[in-house]
């Protein structure tokens, strides 16, 4: 359990109201060291402490995607591939079901509005530059701050469509 270890620099949880959400949440704050092999077993830790709050119905399949895509991309764009930096997750789980998940890296940052189109025609071949687009696709908001360095990613409430289904 070296990873675990390596991963848990610092973590909280604090049931506080925000003021522009109706419902309480419980947030969890942690660092990782930046390396691409702790990434895919703190992916699998974050999954099922947001699953305690959002109730499964397959979007959890987008939210895992879209922050492995924020993670890789942090640890390799972001930080450079440089393991002496650090990036950082805030993952906050409204009681309603609500997620809002922001990735921190330590480098420069970039423009995203430079990042080409993977859909167009002559980007369709290349092996590279899709996460951006997977996680814009996959979650409800994605917003790039700090010039890239930044990433906030929310995917809405799934407890009413849980509700429909069951009527």
């Amino acid at each position: 359990m070296e990873i675990v270890a390596a991963m848990a620099h610092t973590q909280s949880l604090s049931p506080l109201p925000r003021t522009n959400h109706s419902a309480p949440y419980v947030e969890l704050r942690q660092s990782l060291p930046s390396r691409v092999g702790v990434v895919s077993p703190f992916v699998d830790q974050l999954m099922r402490f947001i699953l305690n709050f959002r109730m499964a119905d397959g979007s959890e399949v987008d939210i895992e995607m879209a922050l492995l895509e924020a993670l890789a991309n942090a640890v390799i764009h972001g930080n450079g591939d440089n393991s002496g930096k650090r990036v950082y997750v805030t993952c906050r789980c409204y009681m309603d079901g609500e997620v809002s998940i922001t990735v921190r890296d330590e480098g420069k940052g970039f423009d995203s509005n430079t990042v080409e189109d993977p859909t167009s025609h002559e980007n369709l071949l290349f092996t590279h530059g899709r996460g951006i687009y997977l996680m814009k696709t996959l979650m409800d908001e994605v917003l790039f701050e700090e010039n890239g360095s930044v990433v906030r990613m929310r995917k809405n409430s799934n407890f009413g469509a849980i509700e429909q289904k069951r009527s």
